[in-house]
């Protein structure tokens, strides 16, 4: 028995009504949708394809934009679009770029609960606030041209959904069920003004702004990161990105304290992270790498309840960790290898399978190369060796190829401006380099920078070599290809494996991506990025322009998947394990 249609919230009937023809291009109304499916049940499963158009629905518009094939393809695509009219939404609640993208993030998780129990998808994301191609407010369409809006305030929303079959026969009851009742009945739930809860829309974008604000001040305050007061940072699990129920509560030493100033919340107290070398120390367990995590995933604004919603760090901030097995493509390394016995040059290095060491100094280089101005390190991910070397070792081994990283910290701050937080709990050879060390003991944190130089004093000035200058790589464009056979080939294999062409690059160790529609989006910014002539750097300049003017719609070209926009440290990290990437030449300090 079927769903009688039912009366949408603020319509002037019990369903929608259409007493002359169609409008052009319109395959008729949510009756019509419904009757023809009731029709087609039972019918061949590829009859599904003759409902591929624009539906006029009851104050908003449906097009099914791909059906799928067969019911175990992946599932149809279909696009919403709610003009402003039926909307409504206020204004000022997307005025600007940030407030849209955070306005973009509260509808898409009310419409994802409002579909909750049905088998319609939509592309909320998870704690952090992405630009995702799944919404657009006030502009349709993703950049392929078939996209139809209503001005300034409407919003148009990607979904996903199983048309549902016995075998390879339609179910035309079920899809009507789901396509002219359930959908309709979630879109006006979730996605007009009138039914919103507009308290916590409000807060929504406002905590979103905010942590937009905290991160633009970072610089002017002499800050790489911030971590407000009453932040809660441990997680729920390892699998669950949730604030810990009974987290202990941030608290920052007096000494670190500082207050910055935002649009909504006023004035915020917390610790600030100041640039040069900071680390982080303490026994097992106490929150180190917690501490740590925060400020990866710093770069990202997060959701109100989330607990980080005022924990920033600065956007350009990566993470560098150890990665056997890694292909190297021509980095120039001699910042940590001085000399290989085999005679390889570090200067050029390449390698199909790097060592922990060679893995760990080619992605310290390739940060900076992609523009890292704060370096985030945990020794739980590091390979010892490039990290330390103790003077015992240093007496025994003299023909040591290896420059450790702590010979190298302080000269990269004070000569290139790059900043390092590091997590280090079982040496003390980093401590007469840092200029600010805090302590975590049970998820506390005090400042025990004196008592570090008690401890272990100040390295002299000079005493640790120059920071030796860094290449800046060309790629051959035709080696960084999506298409395969003439059809391009981009799947995100969860969030840390990604299918680019003919070849799978390996992502899990990059850290900082926040989910599997971000990888997706880094295949498809890889697929944009416009190598021919320029650096690897410059070539991501072009990409933050392109992203800078279009968003998300900027690297679609036409895919109907779904995707969060990338930063360019990640696409960087997928061209550099991408292994058949060629690197055609090289520039020293960023000169020809």
């Amino acid at each position: 028995m079927t769903r009688p249609h039912r009366s949408r919230p603020g319509s002037r009937s019990g369903g929608p009504r259409r007493t002359g023809p169609a409008p052009r291009g319109i395959q008729g109304d949510g009756h019509e949708l419904a009757s023809r499916l009731h029709g087609l049940d039972g019918a061949s499963y590829g009859a599904y394809k003759g409902l591929a158009g624009r539906w006029s629905m009851d104050g908003f518009e449906l097009e099914i934009r791909k059906v799928q094939s067969d019911p175990f393809a992946p599932p149809s695509r279909l696009r919403v679009t709610v003009p402003a009219t039926t909307a409504n939404l206020p204004g000022d609640l997307h005025r600007t770029p940030e407030r849209a993208r955070a306005l973009g993030g509260f509808l898409l998780r009310a419409l994802r609960s409002a579909l909750r129990g049905t088998p319609v998808t939509v592309d909320a994301g998870g704690q952090e606030v992405l630009d995702r191609s799944a919404i657009r407010i006030g502009r349709a369409g993703t950049g392929d041209g078939d996209g139809a809006g209503d001005g300034d305030g409407s919003v148009t929303v990607e979904l996903g959904a199983p048309f549902p079959g016995h075998g390879r026969r339609i179910a035309g009851h079920a899809a009507a069920r789901t396509l002219a009742g359930d959908l309709p009945d979630a879109v006006h739930q979730a996605l007009t003004w009138a039914n919103a809860d507009r308290d916590a829309a409000v807060e929504f974008v406002e905590t979103v702004e905010d942590s937009c604000a905290l991160r633009a001040a970072l610089p002017g305050a002499g800050l790489v990161a911030f971590v407000a007061d009453d932040a809660v940072l441990p997680r729920a699990s390892g699998v669950d990105d949730r604030p810990l129920r009974d987290g202990v509560p941030f608290a920052s030493p007096e000494s670190l304290r500082v207050t910055l100033d935002v649009p909504n919340r006023g004035a915020v107290p917390g610790m600030g992270v100041p640039t040069g070398v900071t680390l982080i120390v303490g026994g097992g367990y106490h929150g180190k790498s917690t501490l740590l995590r925060a400020l990866e995933t710093g770069v990202y604004d997060h959701v109100p309840g989330d607990g980080r919603e005022l924990v920033v760090a600065r956007r350009d901030a990566v993470s560098v960790r150890a990665e056997d097995e890694r292909s190297v493509q021509r980095v120039d390394v001699r910042a940590f290898v001085s000399g290989l016995p085999s005679g390889k040059p570090t200067a050029d290095f390449s390698t199909e399978s790097a060592s922990g060491s060679t893995s760990q100094a080619a992605s310290t280089m390739e940060a900076l190369e992609s523009g890292a101005d704060v370096l985030l390190i945990d020794e739980d991910t590091s390979a010892t060796n490039v990290m330390i070397r103790d003077a015992r070792m240093r007496e025994l081994i003299e023909a040591e190829p290896l420059v450790p990283f702590v010979d190298r910290v302080r000269p990269l701050h004070r000569g290139d401006g790059v900043s390092t937080v590091l997590v280090m709990g079982g040496s003390g050879d980093y401590l007469d380099r840092a200029d600010t060390v805090v302590l975590l003991q049970d998820y506390r944190v005090s400042d025990i920078t004196a008592r570090a130089r008690d401890v272990a004093g100040l390295a002299p000035e000079g005493s640790d070599p120059e920071f030796p200058g860094f290449g800046a790589r060309a790629f051959d464009p035709r080696s960084v290809d999506p298409e395969v056979r003439g059809r391009r080939k981009i799947t995100a294999r969860g969030r840390g494996r990604l299918t680019f062409g003919g070849d799978d690059i390996d992502l899990s160790a990059v850290s900082q991506l926040a989910d599997p529609s971000q990888t997706t989006g880094v295949g498809l910014a890889l697929a944009h990025l416009d190598l021919d002539g320029v650096t690897l750097a410059e070539a991501l300049d072009r990409l933050e322009a392109d992203l800078g003017r279009g968003g998300a719609a900027a690297i679609a070209h036409g895919s109907l998947s779904d995707f969060a926009v990338p930063r360019r440290h990640e696409v960087a990290a997928a061209v550099n394990r991408l292994r058949a990437a060629r690197v055609t030449g090289h520039r020293t300090n960023g000169q020809h």
